[in-house]
């Protein structure tokens, strides 16, 4: 078999150590090192007066990339998925698997995966962080919520945002000890006020003396889950105002391009655009195809084919932070008037239901995200009625049967075309 490379690295990487492989002019030499800062540029010393010409890593959870950030600038270093080679069955210990990975790598039989440059990277962090902050937001919510519904306050079914700032007010002075109704509703703000009476039954419950000292406990937890709430909003506050300088400052000036260009597609927001941009970069020559990049990010049906039969269509786990910013950005799109993915939703959840018809919708988004990126361009609308405009034989036909369904019989004359 030809070898490509006459010296490189295959690095198996642990929490407390790398286990380095290196295969010189058909030599092997292994060495491990810790995972300490020190030891890795020891590592990377080591490598340089080797005149390493590429290291593989193999991807271990979060630990590979320490490794990978004090040799990037150093070396070419290419990632690879643990899943796209395995060991011959045996005995497996630490220095068969760098040696394998040396092997493979010396004979270019390996395979990188995708990983953005410093620049996106640093703005994947803050992304990332501003999405646990949201799930943490919301669970915060979710618990003041079903408090207020254990001690019969029934704020959510006044106030349409139940944690907004009225709201909390109001939950703040209960959590203190406010009991009077007429009191509570008179923090009301904006048009919150024109539901005086309505708040002032919502915030009166009937308690026993039991439910009084439960209600008082709960009040106890309504000030700490509050605090927390707020603390969460400000955090949110400084990320985005992060977010927003790392993109001005990026030194690839199309990636506040891109932000905007992005958010011409139906449903994408700001923070949508952010995220996308964040996890695939901007520069879509790393995909081969829209295709390619669906499958990365686990848009698209799966495919396990064999004898001829479909075994199974389940979706790869794919990028989870980008997942849920394209269904999120699905279920906006579904909801806008006039457009081909409200359009696509609607003629998907008929017969593949709900969940599937937003994971179809966010795939288009995808797909028109890489174009978009690929080509520069603003996105173009092919309107609401695309997919009758596809085939209208068949819609005339569709048309045709629901009104004899109805008991009209139905004669069609074709109308002479429009000059």
């Amino acid at each position: 078999m030809e070898v490509l490379f006459r010296s490189c690295c295959g690095l198996d990487v642990h929490a407390q150590t790398v286990v380095a492989c290196l295969v010189k002019e058909g030599h092997r030499i292994t060495r491990t090192f810790s995972t300490m800062t020190g030891q890795l540029l020891a590592l990377a010393d080591w490598l340089v007066s080797e005149e390493c010409q590429l290291v593989a890593i193999e991807s271990t959870g979060v630990y590979w990339r320490p490794v990978f950030n004090v040799l990037e600038g150093l070396m070419p270093v290419m990632l690879v998925n643990a899943r796209h080679f395995k060991a011959v069955p045996g005995r497996k210990t630490d220095v068969r698997d760098c040696e394998l990975l040396a092997d493979l790598l010396r004979h270019g039989l390996l395979k990188p995966s995708f990983i953005p440059p410093p620049e996106i990277r640093e703005l994947r962090e803050l992304t990332r962080y501003r999405q646990t902050l949201v799930k943490d937001k919301t669970s915060v919510a979710n618990r003041v919520q079903r408090i207020a519904e254990s001690g019969n306050i029934k704020l959510s079914q006044v106030a349409s945002d139940a944690l907004g700032k009225s709201a909390r007010l109001m939950l703040r002075a209960l959590s203190e000890g406010e009991t009077d109704s007429q009191k509570l509703a008179q923090m009301a703000r904006g048009r919150l006020r024109n539901k005086q009476a309505q708040l002032e039954e919502a915030l009166i419950g009937r308690l026993t003396a039991a439910q009084r000292f439960v209600l008082k406990e709960l009040l106890d937890r309504y000030k700490e889950l509050l605090d927390r709430y707020e603390e969460l909003e400000a955090a949110l506050l400084r990320v985005t105002q992060e977010i927003e300088r790392e993109i001005a400052g990026c030194q690839n000036p199309f990636v506040v391009e891109a932000v905007q260009l992005l958010q011409t597609i139906p449903g994408v927001g700001q923070q949508v655009a952010e995220v996308v941009v964040s996890e695939i970069g901007v520069e879509m020559s790393r995909f081969p195809s829209d295709k390619h990049l669906a499958s990365w990010a686990g848009m698209c049906p799966g495919s396990h084919e064999s004898a001829g039969r479909q075994k199974s269509g389940r979706r790869r786990k794919g990028n989870l932070y980008l997942q849920r910013m394209l269904t999120q950005a699905a279920w906006s799109a579904t909801r806008t008037k006039g457009t081909y993915l409200a359009a696509q939703y609607k003629r998907l959840v008929r017969h593949k239901g709900k969940q599937r018809a937003l994971v179809a919708v966010g795939h288009s988004i995808l797909v028109m995200a890489y174009h978009l990126l690929s080509e520069k361009a603003d996105y173009q609308e092919l309107s609401g009625d695309y997919f009758d405009q596809l085939n209208v034989e068949n819609l005339q036909r569709r048309l045709i049967k629901k009104l004899e369904a109805l008991g009209v019989k139905v004669t069609v004359e074709e109308l002479p075309l429009a000059a």
